[in-house]
């Protein structure tokens, strides 16, 4: 059995943070395993409160795991402040732990920040240095960067410096682009844009986390790089498509498509 170990925040919704990696991660063949960084309260219609677990706990979760069920693969997502990155980059190092997926989560869908501001820089210098693959959607791209991404050309760029930060590949997600719903891929080397077509639907609650948590499900399962990119890529435009409405708002993706019966 292939493991995973998440390290976020949890989404009392459900939808996104780790509760959306464990679902992701046990519907792509991978045992789950976590290590809770935030509490928050939300649900489909927002974020209405938060606050951060203290960095004595999360460093005992990850010690719990690392040392009883070490994982193949590491996803990260919201980290809430620069404490928090610091033990987590440590930990990383300490366990010599693989296949780190960084989702550099700073706002909800809903549009709630779930960051502190001192927390981009040591994302820039700490953790991006260690990462397999960083998922930035534009904005957060614009925030690691400190440039506008207008265009395609503002995207490769873009790539280029998240990819000098340190990060083996980088994917910089389209979602917050019109037209078809396009990521740019980047591992360093060579641009690949990965093509999906743009579905019109209320449920994209935790389209973000899902996304990097079923790349790292993928690696954890001996995937490549740039394999495990296009194979979550699939996964979450179905999981997107079969989405079902729950509470008033944004609703999440269907984590189970392929094995619920609707």
């Amino acid at each position: 059995m292939h493991t995973a170990l998440t390290i976020a925040g949890s989404d009392s919704g459900g939808g996104a943070g780790i509760q959306a990696d464990l679902k992701t991660f046990a519907a792509s063949g991978v045992y789950g395993t976590s290590a809770i960084t935030a509490i928050t309260a939300q649900n489909t219609l927002g974020v209405t409160a938060w606050e951060p677990v203290s960095t004595e706990l999360v460093i005992a979760q990850i010690e719990a795991i690392a040392g009883d069920i070490p994982p193949d693969a590491v996803k990260t997502g919201m980290l809430a402040n620069a404490a928090i990155i610091d033990i987590v980059e440590q930990k990383i190092r300490q366990h010599r732990l693989k296949n780190l997926v960084v989702d550099p989560v700073m706002v909800a869908t809903s549009g709630d920040l779930l960051i502190k501001r001192n927390a981009v820089a040591a994302l820039r210098t700490r953790l991006i240095p260690l990462a397999t693959v960083v998922t930035p959607n534009i904005p957060e791209a614009e925030e690691l960067t400190g440039m506008p991404l207008r265009t395609t050309q503002d995207i490769e760029e873009g790539a280029r410096q998240i990819a000098a930060m340190g990060a083996r590949a980088v994917v910089i997600k389209g979602g917050h682009l019109k037209g078809p719903a396009v990521d740019l891929f980047f591992d360093g080397k060579k641009m690949r844009a990965l093509h999906a077509a743009r579905i019109r639907t209320q449920n994209t609650h935790g389209t973000g986390c899902t996304f990097s948590a079923a790349i790292a499900a993928y690696l954890a399962r001996g995937k490549n790089v740039e394999n495990a990119v296009a194979s979550a890529k699939k996964y979450i435009t179905a999981a997107i498509r079969a989405g079902f409405t729950v509470g008033k708002g944004h609703s999440p993706v269907h984590h189970f498509y392929r094995m619920w019966k609707n």
